[in-house]
């Protein structure tokens, strides 16, 4: 049985040369799986991938399709809060029934859709990791988990415990608003890419006394990446950060997660896998 999987972007532009090439392993490795890029990923309107309305009218078109049986955002940047709180009273209730991936910017779409009770929303990698170097392997992972294998799943995830995974800033930014998902008992995994030591130590600060009486599970961290240098060394680690930043609320520090902006980011579906 074909599974046709819509793919927008709530955020940043593509190109149509990389998405012939995601289309390309797709139809090669997994031919139970047909892929539908919207013509919306290829807009461009400043940094983003159309206007708001735009990309707003893509979402829900491609959620509310009864076409579809997933929706995979193209990739992060940044848009997605500029259409989260609109996009989610004018979900029909077909976009209940589907499955929706990403990560990054992609998060705070997730977010929204978790707290709605929307869909099953998945931490996956996304078609713009075919550009990385070997990025055919992160995007091969998220093909086969949508084509019914399990292989790619976080190595963590226990079955019992909920979970869900996050971009450090994308869950910072999510917190004390209108989008943040209730996550009592959950175990919070977070990564981060491209922010100054003292910039994740700040995120971390702010994530920790945000969920410290929500009673998650515990924190873990996953890869902090491509990390500027300073005009003076920080003075210490993202894993001291977490620990300490943790410690100082009373959250349980519960070790690495295999999850980040790079090839070898695992899947994390939200809830229990």
């Amino acid at each position: 049985m074909t599974r046709r999987i819509a793919i927008c972007a709530p955020s940043t532009p593509f190109t149509r040369e990389d998405a012939a090439r995601v289309t390309a392993l797709a139809a090669a490795e997994f031919p139970q799986l047909e892929l539908d890029f919207h013509d919306q990923c290829f807009a461009s309107e400043g940094h983003f991938a159309g206007s708001d309305k735009l990309r707003l009218s893509a979402f829900v078109e491609c959620a509310n399709d009864p076409a579809f049986d997933a929706v995979w955002f193209v990739r992060g940047g940044y848009g997605a809060n500029r259409i989260a709180m609109d996009a989610i009273p004018l979900l029909a209730p077909v976009a209940y029934d589907k499955q929706y991936l990403g990560y990054s910017d992609g998060g705070t779409l997730l977010g929204a859709l978790y707290r709605a009770r929307i869909g099953r929303q998945t931490h996956a990698p996304m078609p713009t990791d075919i550009r990385r170097a070997d990025g055919e392997a992160a995007v091969r992972r998220t093909l086969g988990w949508l084509a019914g294998s399990r292989a790619g799943l976080e190595p963590s995830l226990d079955g019992t415990t909920p979970a869900v995974a996050f971009n450090l800033m994308t869950l910072a930014m999510l917190c004390g608003t209108p989008l943040m998902p209730d996550l009592a008992g959950h175990v919070v995994m977070v990564e981060e890419v491209a922010e100054y030591h003292y910039a994740v130590d700040r995120l971390l600060f702010h994530v920790a006394n945000s969920l410290a009486s929500v009673g998650i599970a515990g924190l873990m961290l996953g890869r902090v990446s491509d990390i500027p240098e300073n005009d003076r060394p920080f003075g210490c680690e993202p894993e001291d950060m977490a620990r300490h930043w943790c410690a100082r609320s009373g959250i349980p520090y519960l070790g690495a997660a295999e999850i980040g902006h790079d090839i070898d980011n695992r899947i994390v579906p939200f809830g229990l896998a």
